[in-house]
């Protein structure tokens, strides 16, 4: 399968690195940071997927360049979410198919399941409120992450309809962290995802790229994992 990059930064790397694994090629690399061509271009003319790891201003213009030429997407950049709606009817209207998912770890997708059957169990226990907080690396842009926010619509959706304090932390290198709490008048219990390295988003990603070729529709990790 040929891959087209988006972005070429740590994750876009990453996955370049890890793509012959899963028996992919990167037919090419767009990275306005080094100059090379638009999306839109016709060096690009082979590829099938894109992994779009880029920056979150230009999601939208990416996500039209690449439906325009009906090339598959698999969307990891985050701090989007206001053009959910365009983008949704910029899919469909094209017919091809998107993986979007602010976190293509498969720890967090079961993480999310976990934590949403927690919120199931405390919300009929009115004597418990629950925090949420997020760390991620000095460079990351959107705070709280696309992951904190979705975990705590998944709570939300579970039944837990009292407050969830949410808080992040940017600081350092840290690949990524998400800390869900219930707390009582005199006990706690906190459901913890740490990832060690960013190679499971990467080879989430790859997966998403291999599942999604050939597919028309708008789709989450949790598809891609049959959950």
């Amino acid at each position: 399968m040929n891959i087209l990059l988006v972005g070429h930064g740590k994750m876009g790397r990453l996955v370049e690195s890890l793509a012959g694994e899963y028996g992919c090629e990167i037919s090419g690399i767009v990275d306005p940071a080094a100059g090379t061509d638009g999306v839109d271009s016709d060096r690009w003319r082979g590829a099938e997927v894109a992994i779009d790891f880029s920056s979150p201003d230009g999601v939208v213009a990416n996500v039209q360049a690449l439906a325009r030429r009906r090339i598959d997407i698999v969307l990891g950049t985050t701090g989007w979410a206001e053009h959910e709606a365009a983008l949704r009817r910029t899919i469909a209207d094209a017919g091809i198919g998107i993986v979007a998912a602010p976190n293509f770890s498969t720890g967090v997708v079961l993480f999310e399941s976990i934590v949403s059957h927690a919120a199931r169990l405390f919300a009929a226990q009115p004597e418990f409120g629950a925090f949420l907080h997020e760390a991620h690396h000095s460079a990351k842009k959107d705070a709280p992450s696309g992951t904190a926010l979705k975990l705590a619509r998944a709570m939300r959706d579970a039944g837990f309809v009292r407050p969830i304090d949410v808080s992040s932390t940017r600081a350092g290198s840290i690949p990524g962290t998400h800390t869900i709490g219930f707390d009582g008048p005199a006990e706690t219990i906190t459901l913890t995802h740490t990832a060690r390295d960013r190679s499971a988003f990467a080879r989430g990603a790859l997966t998403a790229a291999k599942w999604i070729r050939g597919k028309r529709g708008w789709f989450s990790m949790t598809d891609v994992l049959d959950l």
